[in-house]
């Protein structure tokens, strides 16, 4: 089942493009986000040198302990924000995004797989895009279909850091004979784990 998750990279634009209209508040409601994201650089932070964050335990411990009462802290804000601003107002176009995405901007500190923002995704979709033309004809449904599989999986591969090419030669050759109980670990993650890259 999808988990609907909320973006803070998008909540904090919305206090951007109002800065003109009030400042304070902007710089205020930045400030309070720009400490939700040094937490998430401590919990994506390298280890030992090697581009390896912190468990999905650690961070959502990470998460619960410290960028909690953080979110607590903002949405007091918007509260009293909410109060003193008129409904038209550009500033309160950008507190009642806010709080009206509240429960969704929440969801990465329940979660520890959810990101704080979708920037990852957002990047792997401009791949698309520009590939938009060459992709025009895909000859029909299915092959769309199977477009879109590919596309996620080389996705999932550059973020994991793996040769998609070595990935899919090992999983094209051994799918076949892959009993269905153990198909996850053919996930791109799970595969790396087993198969480090020849310089690690």
């Amino acid at each position: 089942m999808a988990t609907r998750a909320g973006c803070w990279a998008h909540a904090r634009r919305k206090f951007v493009d109002a800065e003109k209209a009030h400042p304070a508040i902007a710089a205020e409601a930045a400030g309070i986000i720009r400490q939700l994201y040094a937490i998430e650089e401590q919990a994506t932070s390298m280890n030992s040198g090697q581009a390896k964050g912190k468990s999905a335990a650690e961070r959502l411990c990470l998460r619960q302990s410290q960028s909690q009462p953080i979110l607590a802290k903002l949405r007091e804000r918007l509260w009293a924000w909410k109060d003193q601003l008129l409904p038209k107002h550009p500033m309160a176009e950008a507190v009642n995004y806010t709080l009206n995405q509240w429960n969704e901007l929440s969801v990465f500190t329940v979660d520890s797989a959810v990101p704080i923002d979708n920037n990852v995704s957002e990047r792997e979709m401009k791949r698309i895009v520009l590939n938009r033309k060459n992709s025009l004809f895909v000859g029909n449904e299915r092959g769309g279909q199977t477009a879109a599989i590919l596309s996620s999986i080389t996705s999932t591969c550059r973020r994991h850091g793996i040769d998609p090419q070595r990935y899919l030669t090992q999983l094209l050759t051994n799918l076949a004979a892959t009993p269905i109980s153990q198909l996850s670990d053919w996930l791109p993650d799970h595969w790396k784990q087993r198969n480090p890259a020849p310089s690690e």
